[in-house]
C-alpha cells in the first residue's frame, strides 16, 4: 500500500496563499511520480484568522495540526495587523504553533546557488561556495520567558520587560540536534552566544561545551563565538561557517542576515522540529506591497517542501530531486523579480513554479 501523509496548509496572509499554492502542487507532482499519497486540509492563521475569528490561532486549527504528518506554513502578518495588542497579533499564532507542537529546532539552511552569484550584495569572491545551516533553538529564550510586559510606573512613565531564560535540558537538546547535523555535513558547530555580559547565555556556552565533551562528539569541531563577531563574520567570511547553533534571539536575527548572502529571503526554507509534527515554513515575510499581483517568488517555500520530504516524510530522493529542479530553472536564467539581473529571463510566481514541476519531470 502506498504511504499516505496528511499535511496541513495554513497560507496565512499577504503573499503566504500565492507560495503556498506552488508548494502544494509540486507536492502533489512530486507524491504521483513517487508513488505516495498526499492529502490537504487548509485552514486560517495569522491575520486572515483574525479577521475571520477575532483570534491569530483557533482551537480546531491547533487540533489539525496536531493530527496532522506534517504543517506547511505560509507568511503571516502585515501592516493591517499592527496596532493590535501583542496578546492577538498574527505573530502569536507561530509562536502558539512552535510551542504547543514542540518544536524546539529550527533549521535554516543558507546555501548560495552558483547561478545566483550575482545576486548576492557581496563581492563573489567573498560569497561563492557559502553552505551553511542555522540550527536556531525555538522554545525558549525571550521570546518566552517571564516576566514581560509593559507597565505604568506611579511617575507615569512605562517600563517595558523581556526575559532571556534558559535551561540546560532545552540547551542540551538544540546543542544535540546541531551536532548531529553537522555530522552529516562537513562536521563544525560554531555555537554563537554573548558570554561576556549575558548570564544566561555564559550558561548556554558551558552547557554546550559539555555535551560536546561528554556525549561523544569528539568527531565534530566546536567554537564558540560572541553574537556581534559572528555577525561581522557572516559578511567577511561566510564560507568558515557550516553550522551555527544559537539562542531564539540570535538565531531570528542572524538566519535572516544568512538569507541575504543567497541573493534574496525569497531563497531561504526552513524546517521547525522536535515533536511529532514538523512544520515547515519561508523564512520571508508577507510582502503586502507585492501581494496577489504574481510577483512573488516561491522558491523559497518549494525548498521548504524538500525539508519536508527529507525530514518528515521520508522521502529523501525526492526532496534531491526538488533541489535539483530549483538549481536547473535557475542555471537556466529564469528569475522572479527579487533575483532579476541583466540578460535574465524574467517570470512571476506562477510560471516560476510550472518551470520547477517541469523540470521535476524531465529529470525522471
Amino acid at each position: 500500500m502506498a504511504p499516505h501523509y496528511n499535511i496541513l496548509v495554513l497560507p496565512g496572509d499577504g503573499i503566504g496563499p500565492e507560495v503556498v499554492r506552488e508548494g502544494t502542487q509540486l507536492l502533489s507532482e512530486v507524491a504521483s511520480l513517487y508513488g505516495f499519497q498526499v492529502e490537504f486540509e487548509e485552514g486560517l492563521v495569522g491575520g486572515a484568522s483574525i479577521d475571520a475569528y477575532g483570534k491569530p490561532l483557533t482551537a480546531p486549527v491547533l487540533k489539525l495540526a496536531k493530527q496532522s504528518d506534517a504543517v506547511l506554513l505560509g507568511a503571516m502578518g502585515g501592516p493591517k495587523w499592527d496596532g493590535l495588542d501583542y496578546a492577538i497579533r498574527p505573530e502569536r499564532a507561530l509562536l502558539a504553533l512552535r510551542q504547543e507542537l514542540g518544536l524546539f529546532a529550527n533549521l535554516r539552511p543558507a546555501k548560495l546557488f552558483s547561478a545566483l552569484l550575482s545576486a548576492s550584495t557581496l563581492k563573489p569572491e567573498v560569497v561563492k561556495g557559502t553552505d551553511l545551516l542555522v540550527v536556531r533553538e525555538l522554545t525558549g529564550g525571550i521570546y518566552f520567558g517571564e516576566p514581560k510586559g509593559v507597565t505604568r510606573l506611579p511617575d507615569g512613565t512605562e517600563r517595558g520587560v523581556n526575559t532571556e531564560v534558559y535551561t540546560t535540558p532545552e540547551i542540551e537538546r538544540i546543542a544535540r540536534v546541531a551536532f548531529e547535523a553537522a555530522r552529516k555535513r562537513r562536521k563544525k558547530v560554531t555555537s554563537v552566544d554573548k558570554a561576556n555580559v549575558l548570564e544566561a547565555t555564559e550558561l548556554w556556552r558551558r552547557v554546550v561545551t559539555r555535551v560536546h565533551r561528554e556525549d561523544g562528539y569528539g568527531d565534530v569541531e566546536l567554537e564558540h563565538i560572541l553574537v556581534d563577531n559572528c555577525a561581522m563574520q557572516l559578511i567577511r567570511n561566510p564560507k568558515q561557517f557550516d553550522v551555527i547553533v544559537t539562542t531564539n534571539l540570535f538565531g531570528d536575527i542572524l538566519s535572516d542576515e544568512a538569507a541575504m548572502l543567497t541573493g534574496s529571503i525569497g531563497m531561504l526554507p526552513s524546517a521547525s522540529l522536535g515533536g511529532k509534527v514538523g512544520m515547515y515554513e519561508p523564512v520571508h515575510g508577507t510582502a503586502p506591497d507585492i501581494a496577489g499581483k504574481d510577483l512573488a517568488n516561491p522558491l523559497a517555500t518549494l525548498l521548504t517542501v524538500a525539508l519536508m520530504l527529507r525530514h518528515s516524510l521520508d522521502q529523501g530522493e525526492a526532496a534531491s530531486r526538488v533541489e535539483q529542479a530549483v538549481e536547473m530553472v535557475l542555471e537556466e536564467g529564469y528569475r522572479t523579480a527579487d533575483i532579476q539581473d541583466p540578460g535574465c529571463r524574467l517570470v512571476g510566481c506562477k510560471e516560476m513554479g510550472r518551470l520547477v514541476r517541469e523540470r521535476i519531470e524531465k529529470l525522471s
